[in-house]
């Protein structure tokens, strides 16, 4: 049985926590936040935890891995003392909003033998885990484009904008790290541009609610990024692979297959109503990942250095739409 403490009980806590407890040789025995909520006082309640704090778990001789889920400003500190102990530790991205600090997070492991899992969820869904194996196996020819569409069904609160980073560190991190994870190769330069069109309470924030971004591979296969804050139909996830051979297409998931039709013509569902929906199935495997990393060492498909290079590229980003210049990510350290 592995015993397993959890930082953080908010939303995405709550989503690995309800996946680990459906898996027998995992028992989730710990849990730290200090915020209390019904959510919080519910998953102690279902899963007999005790609540605790982050001195007492990494003090814990019984306590065989960490999940950290926390707010992004803990990650960077929970990770240094995590390090240190040579337990597993999975951690939701980013890893800090300090690219300093993530290259410091990332030297502090590299000096021990810790084994450490990030939180990007797309890579354990089946629709793209086929596109990048269709990708990688090069029958369809020289990748040429990809485009990525990302929009959330609602903007966030202003509160969560003023510390989540910004849009590219934020929501975008995701399609960064899935440009790496589909062409296998390095993305070389960045040009990102942006605005605030839709939520003008996050341009008081200081951030941007659309953007598109132009990214280029050490190949040169070009990727193309759309993200916004809002659509007006519901969450918005689709890609567009084109290759020299073929083209591959991820459409939005329906929240239900059901089609009706009358006189006025045919009526079917919008796509799902959040990315937690959406990614349940990725979300699912992510943690029976982060389980055979603990129990066989199986290495995780997210890397400490996939975390690394994924908010690179969102610093580039940020850099671009500063400068309205392109960013050579080399230069981004």
């Amino acid at each position: 049985m592995t015993r397993l403490a959890l930082f953080g009980a908010g939303r995405i806590g709550q989503v690995h926590a309800r996946n680990l407890m459906t898996m027998p040789d995992m028992k989730l025995v710990a849990i730290a936040d200090p915020v209390a909520s019904p959510a919080r006082e519910d998953l102690l309640t279902r899963s007999q935890a005790r609540l605790d704090d982050a001195e007492s778990i990494f003090s814990d001789p019984d306590i065989d891995a960490y999940l950290i889920a926390s707010p992004t400003d803990t990650h960077a500190s929970l990770l240094r003392r995590a390090a240190g102990t040579g337990k597993p530790v999975f951690c939701e991205k980013p890893i800090s909003l300090d690219f300093r600090q993530v290259v410091d997070v990332a030297e502090a492991f590299s000096r021990t033998n810790t084994r450490i899992m990030l939180g990007f969820q797309r890579r354990y869904d089946p629709d793209f885990m086929q596109v990048r194996e269709e990708i990688r196996s090069g029958r369809s020819g020289k990748v040429q484009h990809i485009v990525m569409h990302t929009r959330d069904p609602s903007p966030p609160p202003v509160s969560y904008v003023k510390s989540s980073g910004g849009l590219f560190r934020d929501q975008a991190i995701h399609d960064f790290d899935m440009t790496r994870f589909l062409l296998g190769e390095e993305i070389t330069s960045v040009f990102a541009t942006g605005n605030c069109l839709i939520a003008p309470e996050i341009g008081e924030a200081g951030d941007i609610d659309t953007a598109m971004m132009t990214l280029r591979s050490e190949s040169g296969s070009l990727v193309q990024m759309i993200n916004a804050r809002y659509a007006a139909f519901g969450y918005d996830q689709r890609l567009e692979a084109v290759c020299a051979e073929r083209v591959f297409y991820v459409a939005n998931h329906p929240a239900h297959h059901l089609v009706s039709a009358d006189a006025r013509g045919f009526t079917s569902s919008g796509p799902m109503s959040d990315f937690i929906a959406r990614f349940a199935q990725a979300y699912r495997a992510e943690m029976e990942a982060f389980r055979d990393m603990i129990v066989q060492g199986r290495p995780p498909l997210a890397t400490l250095c996939d975390g690394v290079e994924a908010q690179r590229l969102a610093e580039a980003a940020a850099l671009s739409l500063q400068t309205g210049r392109p960013v050579d990510v080399a230069s981004v350290r």
